[in-house]
């Protein structure tokens, strides 16, 4: 099976989380692609318009991990521009996480991972798992490794790999 991780991260704490799934989900045999969305203009205190400079297609593989930080309570909108810009498409799992600063979920995540999963739909595509990654949480090495786990399982769960 060829799963395609696209991960959007500023800071790189996204970016880990999703390189550790990416490991375990090759742990289980399976094709994995690790895809960065990027963006000119994506510095919060600029004033120029976000343009995405790289925007990975999800077509082509079997199962998607979509990845993205936190902003401003909200997706960020460097993910939110890509998904408003990427095709349909149909995969046979799609799974979701986010990370955030604040060390609760009601604090952003909550509404991140509901327009993650609005923009999924719009596209075609239902999630499947997603996960909230709490970065200044006492439990945050926890929630990574149980969203690394979760989602792996998810994903390596497929009929036919």
């Amino acid at each position: 099976m060829k799963v395609g991780i696209i991960v959007y991260s500023q800071t790189g704490n996204t970016l880990g989380v999703a390189e550790k799934i990416r490991d375990e989900i090759q742990r289980k045999g399976h094709e994995v692609v690790l895809e960065r969305v990027r963006a000119e203009g994506d510095d919060p205190n600029s004033k120029t318009p976000l343009r995405l400079t790289e925007a990975p297609d999800p077509n082509g593989y079997d199962a998607v991990v979509f990845a993205s930080p936190v902003q401003a309570f909200n997706l960020a909108q460097v993910m939110k521009l890509y998904f408003q810009q990427m095709p349909k498409f149909e995969t046979k799992k799609v799974c979701c996480f986010v990370t955030q600063h604040f060390a609760k979920p009601w604090l952003g995540g909550n509404k991140a991972i509901r327009q993650m999963g609005d923009y999924c739909g719009q596209k075609g595509a239902t999630v499947t798992e997603t996960c909230i990654i709490n970065w200044t949480n006492k439990q945050r090495e926890e929630q990574i490794a149980t969203a690394v786990r979760t989602i792996a399982d998810a994903v390596g769960g497929l009929e036919g790999c």
